[in-house]
């Protein structure tokens, strides 16, 4: 080993020990020079360049998402939908297609209570939440539950404008079973199975929408009047404190 060697490799110790970096394209050993231009210390031998702990960035990214009280509401109502979809994955079916629905009683509840969007919203986050969670997304039973899905929240768009005094949860439950059955049947016929031997299973699922669509129309109309009675008595003692 020659001394010239040495001096280099006790120079690099020694800028170590001073917190200095040596970069390949200005390292003494490397050989090579640096345009003292661009360096930001002219007068350092050897162009070697000191990097300090201050001038090391280390940037980190944030992402915020500004929500408000609304979006919140839609989720924990998504989230009560999608434990009822589990639930109900739970109970055994005799004919493959034939379930209660009892995700619809959620979707009864946002509709009366929030409006048609929210129920929107919770109704197609449940079914695209569900099949990413059974691992059916894209599948054809993701678009059976899709098709059913949109068209029950047409029918119910369009049956929320009903008088009230002839029309209520009990019906609009039955209207959106029905065209949840229709959806699905549509999509059998039209891309899974075009044959004309599925109507004979009308009648099946037509008793199932309205057995499942009446049920859980009542147990909504129960929800809704428990609720409509908490808050006309929170109201009634309210006015009292007051008075």
């Amino acid at each position: 080993m020659t001394a010239s060697t040495i001096k280099k490799q006790d120079r690099g110790l020694r800028s170590e020990e001073r917190g200095e970096i040596l970069t390949p394209s200005n390292s003494p050993l490397s050989g090579g020079e640096q345009d003292s231009s661009s360096s930001p210390d002219k007068g350092r031998p050897g162009g070697v360049e000191l990097l300090t702990q201050s001038s090391i960035h280390n940037p980190q990214s944030i992402i915020r998402l500004n929500t408000t009280s609304e979006d919140h509401h839609i989720a924990r109502m998504a989230a009560v939908a999608l434990g009822l979809t589990l639930l109900e994955s739970a109970i055994p079916s005799p004919l493959p297609g034939v379930k209660p629905g009892l995700a619809n009683i959620v979707t009864l509840i946002v509709l009366a209570r929030y409006g048609w969007r929210v129920a929107a919203w919770v109704s197609l986050l449940r079914v695209v939440a569900g099949s990413l969670l059974f691992g059916n997304f894209l599948t054809p039973g993701f678009f059976l539950s899709l098709s059913g899905a949109v068209l029950s929240l047409i029918v119910l768009a369009f049956a929320r404008h009903l008088p009230s005094r002839w029309f209520g949860p009990v019906s609009h439950s039955i209207y959106a079973a029905f065209a949840h059955i229709t959806g699905q049947m549509l999509v059998v016929y039209l891309w899974l199975i075009p044959h004309a031997g599925i109507a004979y299973l009308i009648p099946i699922f037509a008793t199932a929408a309205l057995v499942f669509g009446t049920v859980n129309g009542l147990i909504a109309a129960r929800f809704m009047d428990d609720k409509s009675l908490l808050i006309h008595e929170n109201h009634e003692r309210h006015e009292k404190f007051t008075a």
